[in-house]
Formats: structure tokens, sequence, C-alpha cells
């Protein structure tokens, strides 16, 4: 093996040079932009337009990049399958299966750097480095992925077949520069992602919900549904779970009402998150779960397990999509219906989007306080009217009336959560559900948070601001779990900050 290291070596040593008349080579795509310089450089000679050339270069310096990039990935995926297909010609697979991921990422770097240097390729030593982690990346983990994954700060990863990702980054989406080999590549890694937690895709089954070993949750749609190529997106997860205390310094919550957050959680009010597609609502609901105590039955159930709970008494349940032969499916309403014979202290569920709504509020009124949810809704009050809507979706043939009176009896607060346009995160809402007169839903907010305007960067300025409640809907409960006094301190210092 040292051997084999010391000839690496060596061998970069005159391939060093090589790589410099391919950089050259390169050079000319941007000269071949140049008559579009020169056509404005008729002005250069004088002295004057002199400083335009200057201007300039920040515009039309962005398409030569990317045209040098473009030129250079023809050249760099060619050599990368070429020597990929030099290394299946030679490795063992069945023997590198038997190494940990360590030791099978060593034994292939040393193949492949034998394979660059007995095919002599033209590679610079940072090319080399980036060629050997790219087929590690393909032999062993997610391909083009793993260094978005490995990222800490991107949320969302988005592939629109096998030329196009985007990552979004503190709220906003960009372009990257990943690229796969060819559709036929993405498509392999999405089926190595989902084979892992028992579900498939391809032509026959091309939807598909999965998610990775850290709970990132991964939604792939295959040819033929995907005109332009498989679709991949993952909404990851980050390593450091965030708490109410973080969302309080990033600005989403004063800590006045974080203050109050937590005793809704711990005093066991009937809680539904809404909020839009990447307003935090799962973040927040895993927020809200670290102050339920740990001697409670928790019972979780979503699509793809997401949620982190921290506590020791947790039993996490997953729905299961139809086999081949369209049988086997377990829904979501299963699940909840199941969780009541489980003997649960609280029911969690991950995102309710059907008619396991109403088995989630019949679980919330007959004795399983403190159950929480997550709903994609724009305000509380289109919550509820979701909710009700969601319920009708069922086939249940229940007055409106009636349904509205299940909603009013079963949730005790609902918490919005919004991304605004700058792309921050903030709970906008803190309401609570009081009751019905006639046939309208009571509700009463505690918080709300109002945009005074922008900054010169676009960010926006706001504020939270008390409604001026002194003694909320569900004080008798926090008196019984001893937080009145809390609660009530909470309250005044969240006023006091208003006036």
């Amino acid at each position: 093996m040292f051997g084999k290291r010391s000839n690496d070596g060596s061998g970069k040593l005159p391939q060093a040079p090589a790589p410099r008349p391919v950089v050259h080579a390169e050079a000319p795509a941007p000269e071949a932009a140049a008559p579009a310089q020169y056509s404005v450089p008729e002005a250069p000679a004088a002295p004057i337009p002199a400083p335009q050339p200057v201007q300039q270069p920040a515009p039309r310096r962005e398409e030569p990049p990317a045209k040098r990039k473009s030129a250079r990935n023809e050249a760099y995926y060619d050599t990368k399958s070429q020597v990929f297909s030099a290394l299946i010609d030679t490795i063992d697979l069945s023997q590198l299966a038997k190494l940990d991921a360590e030791s099978a990422r060593e034994e292939i770097r040393d193949i492949v750097n034998d394979i660059i240097t007995i095919k002599n390729f033209a590679l610079s030593i940072a090319e080399q480095e980036e060629l050997l982690d790219d087929i590690c990346n393909d032999v062993l983990g997610y391909g083009p992925l793993e260094p978005l994954l490995a990222r800490d700060d991107i949320a969302d990863i988005m592939v629109n077949g096998a030329g196009m990702t985007y990552i979004e980054v503190a709220g906003k989406v960009i372009e990257t520069d990943v690229r796969f080999r060819d559709n036929s590549q993405l498509l392999s890694i999405c089926q190595r992602i989902v084979s892992q937690v028992g579900r498939r895709v391809d032509e026959s089954s091309p939807i598909c919900d999965a998610r990775l070993p850290d709970g990132s949750r991964v939604n792939v749609i295959a040819p033929p549904l995907a005109i332009d190529g498989t679709a991949l997106t993952i909404r990851k997860f980050k390593k450091d779970k965030l708490t109410l205390d973080q969302l309080v310094k990033f600005g989403a919550i004063t800590p006045e009402g974080a203050a109050v957050l937590q005793i809704i959680g711990r005093v066991r009010c009937n809680v539904v998150i809404s909020g839009g597609t990447g307003s935090g609502k799962t973040t927040l609901l895993n927020c809200l779960t670290a102050y339920i105590d740990t001697d409670e039955r928790i019972i979780t159930c979503e699509d793809s397990a997401e949620l982190q709970l921290q506590q020791p008494h947790v039993v996490r349940l997953e729905t299961r999509p139809p086999n081949i032969e369209g049988e086997g499916e377990i829904t979501m309403r299963d699940l909840v219906k199941n969780c009541l014979r489980m003997r649960p202290e609280r029911i969690i569920v991950g995102e309710v989007r059907g008619p396991e709504v109403f088995d989630l509020l019949q679980a919330m009124n007959t004795g399983h306080d403190g159950s929480m949810g997550t709903i994609h809704a724009n305000s509380p009050r289109e919550c509820l009217s979701r909710m009700e809507s969601m319920i009708a979706m069922g086939g249940f043939t229940l007055p409106a009336k009636t349904v509205r009176e299940i909603i009013a009896g079963s949730v005790d607060v609902v918490i919005q959560a919004t991304r605004l346009r700058d792309g921050s995160r903030r709970i906008t809402h803190i309401t609570e559900v009081i009751g019905m007169e006639g046939d309208v839903i009571i509700t009463q907010d505690l918080l709300k948070y109002e945009m005074l305007g922008e900054d010169a960067n676009g960010k926006i300025i706001g504020e939270h601001r008390s409604t001026g409640i002194g003694r909320p809907n569900f004080w008798d409960r926090a008196r019984y779990y001893g937080e009145d006094k809390r609660l009530a301190a909470s309250l005044d210092a969240m006023e006091k900050m208003t006036s």
C-alpha cells in the first residue's frame, strides 16, 4: 500500500505541468466571447471610456466562468467515466462490502490513483483530488449530493434532472454547479436512498417519499411523470437541533413569547402548528416537544419519520405505500386510529393533510391532552377552515356546526409560522381557540407579529406585540400544573414591551 502511494505521489508530479495546456486550451472559451467585448472597445482608444471596461467585467465575467466550467465539465466527466469503468472492472465489490466506510474509501482511492497513473490522464492535483472524492461518493454514498448533504447551512436540495440542482440557503433559493453524469445516475442514487427504508421508485411506482438516516425528508418523482428527468427534493435537517432559545436569537420569537410557548407545551394544551411550505412548522414542533415531561408516553405518526423527540418513551410510526400489486397500504388515518389502542398520553402527527384530522381531534378531546400536529395554512383562521374541509374530504356527513364544535372543543392553541419574503422565519401568531358563538368558532390572539418596513439591505423590520390578554383561556390548566405565575409574568412582560 505504501508503495502504491509513493508511486502515486511521483505520478502526480510529472502530470502537474500537463494540465496547464488544458487550462490554456479552455481559455479560448472566454476569448470566444471576446468579439462582444471588442465591439464595445472601439471607444477604449479614448482615455475617458477606459473606465467602462473596468465596470463591464463584473457582468461579463459571469458568462465566461459558466462557459469555462461547462467546457471543463465535459472533459472532466469523460475522464471520470473512463476511470469509473476501469474501477468497476478492477475492484472486487464483494470484498469491498466487508470493509468499513473509511477503509473502503482508502482502498478505492488507492485503485483510482493507480488507474490515473497507468492511463496517464492529464489532471492537476486539485482535479485529481476532486475526481477521487467524486468516485468514492458514487460508490459508497450519494454521488454529487454528498458535498451538499455535508453542509449544515442548506435547508433544501432540489434536483431538477441531471443537469440542474438548486439549494435553499438563508431562505433564498440559488443554483449550484452540482450535476449528475446522466439521468440514469440520478435515478440510481434515488433508488439507493429509498431502498434504505424499504421503498422503491421506478416507472411502475414513480412517486416516493422516503428519508435519509439523519431524518432528512426525501421526495422523488421519476419519469414518465417527471418529463425532464427525475426530480429529487430533500428537506435537510440540521445536525444541531434547534431550540426555542435559538429561535429567540434568530428573532423568530421574543423571549417572553418563547416562555409562553414553553408553558403551552408543558401544560398539555392541544396544539396545531400552522404555516406554509418551508416556514419551519416541523422545527417548531420539535422545539415544543422538548418541554414534554420525560415520564409521558408519546406516539408519533408520520409519512416519513422526521420528528426528533428527546424523550425516552417515544414510539415512532410511519405510513406505508401500496406494493406493486396496489395492496398493503397503511394510511395516516390507520396509524392514528391504531394509536388509540396503544395507551398513548400524547399523539403527535407530523403533518395533517387529510381525513386523519378527524381521528386526531377525537383523540384530543377523549383524554389525550397535549396532542400536537402541523397543517398547511396561511393564518390561524384559515387553519381551522382547512381542518373543517379535510373532515369533509373523509366523507363524514356531519352538520357544519357539529364539525366546528368538535374543532373548538379539541384544539386549544394555533401557532402560526411564516417565512417572510426576505427569507427569514417568524412566529406570527399565538392564537387561542375559545369556543363557539352561534355557528362561528371564536379565537383570540395572545401575540402577533407586525411588519414595520425594511432596512437598506431588504431585511424586514417588525416586532412581536402583545394583544393585552392578561388571562388566557388555558389559565386554569396552567394553574393545575403550577405554571400560572410564570405565565402571568410572561404576559405582563409582553404587554410592557408593547406599550
